[in-house]
């Protein structure tokens, strides 16, 4: 029986670290950098090996521009802590081992059009909207990241991303181009979840129970 136990331990999911958020980057990074250089309008742009120079960055429009950096941002710009799965027990990783609970993590991503070159043929809003249009069609047809698809450490641990397009109003949105103090572009925000950040504690190990002492009483009185 404990033999069964231990195989069935050993082939649990491998823990995320901490640069778990980092490799959900990488992986979105990856997806969209595949689609726009295989999409038959885009790839002159964005394939370097066609002559393209523009790219796919995790930088800020801001430093995307003052770098001369054309291309799409997809910039980490709020994370939130999932209250829904705080509350989860911890997982048995042993027969008489617990880990402690990761933390659930949801990540905000805004993507804006960086399109400051003139040299650039279709320098102009539209090149902008075919981004963002190449970016909304991405994402719908691989609105879950799992398998090969995970980049960096999320590779090969069994994670499963969910990527969602939020529905942030204009109010929203300023707000974030404000805290940048930069004038509004065309942009849509995506929410991934859930990242878990798995904890740097040992796991916590418990004895066996060796024996259950029952306890009884008797109702004598009850108050109404």
């Amino acid at each position: 029986m404990q033999r069964r136990v231990q195989r069935r331990f050993q082939r649990r999911e491998r823990p995320v670290s901490y640069r778990a958020i980092n490799a959900t980057t990488v992986t979105l990074l990856d997806l969209l950098t595949s689609r726009f250089v295989a999409d038959p309008l885009l790839r002159p742009f964005f394939d370097s090996g066609a002559g393209g120079s523009m790219v796919l960055s995790a930088r800020t429009p801001q430093e995307m521009a003052d770098s001369n950096e054309a291309g799409l941002s997809v910039w980490l710009y709020r994370i939130a802590r999932d209250p829904e799965l705080l509350n989860q027990p911890p997982r048995r990783v042993a027969a008489d081992a617990y880990e402690y609970r990761p933390l659930p993590l949801r990540l905000h991503y805004l993507m804006t059009p960086v399109v400051n070159d003139p040299e650039v043929s279709g320098n102009d809003p539209g090149m902008e909207q075919f981004i963002i249009g190449k970016v909304l069609q991405s994402l719908h047809d691989t609105p879950v990241l799992h398998g090969a698809l995970l980049g960096g450490d999320l590779a090969g641990s069994g994670s499963r991303l969910t990527v969602r397009l939020e529905p942030m109003d204009l109010e929203e949105i300023t707000r974030v181009w404000d805290a940048m103090e930069s004038s509004y572009q065309l942009c849509i925000s995506y929410e991934v979840s859930l990242v878990l950040i798995a904890s740097n504690q040992a796991a916590e190990h418990l004895g066996p129970v060796l024996s259950v002492e029952p306890e009884y009483g008797v109702i004598t009185e009850v108050n109404s």
